[in-house]
């Protein structure tokens, strides 16, 4: 079948936004990543958006059906957003993220600012930690292959941009490569 005079096949539209169709989307979504209730609320509206466009329909309408099903998965621990904050804090530490670095994102997964301090709290000793990782993973200061000299102020900048404080920054590239 095709739409007049063009090769395209006609598609049918697909079906109504459910409650149901929410809670498969939402189920499937936390099968592979871990969220935090504000980010699932974000990919089910995206959800909802194309579909509703596809549709012709008013996609403000199921914003009720989204914030149900956020909330069901709030109460039966699907989500939780003090344990994503952790764990994710915990995996950007290991990669090397700063303290800042780290509230950017979580605040961009729409985790609150006091959740993210919570979490945060006590990992002032690990920023160091951070750092001496992230300068390793991009051969910065004590990991420079050849003369470190001549890139002094370009490795402090780097680190400077991901985040980490300037004592913290100058303590990792002026330090020895045994320190390390």
């Amino acid at each position: 079948m095709t739409d007049g005079g063009d090769d395209r096949p006609v598609r049918k539209p697909p079906r109504k936004v459910t409650s149901a169709y929410l809670q498969r989307a939402a189920l499937a979504y936390l099968e592979r990543y871990a969220s935090s209730a504000e980010n699932l609320r974000r990919v089910l509206r995206r959800k909802v958006d194309k579909r509703c466009r596809l549709r012709n329909e008013d996609p403000a309408e199921f914003h009720e059906l989204i914030d149900e099903v956020v909330a069901k998965s709030l109460r039966s621990g699907l989500i939780d957003d003090t344990r994503y904050a952790q764990a994710r804090i915990a995996t950007l530490r290991r990669r090397g993220g700063s303290a800042r670095a780290i509230q950017a994102k979580l605040s961009a997964k729409g985790v609150d600012r006091a959740t993210i301090a919570e979490a945060l709290e006590g990992e002032e000793g690990d920023e160091e930690q951070a750092a001496r990782a992230f300068a390793r993973r991009r051969r910065l200061g004590p990991f420079r292959p050849g003369e470190r000299a001549p890139h002094r102020d370009k490795d402090l900048a780097a680190l400077a941009r991901a985040g980490f404080r300037f004592d913290v920054a100058r303590k990792i590239i002026d330090a020895e490569e045994d320190e390390t």
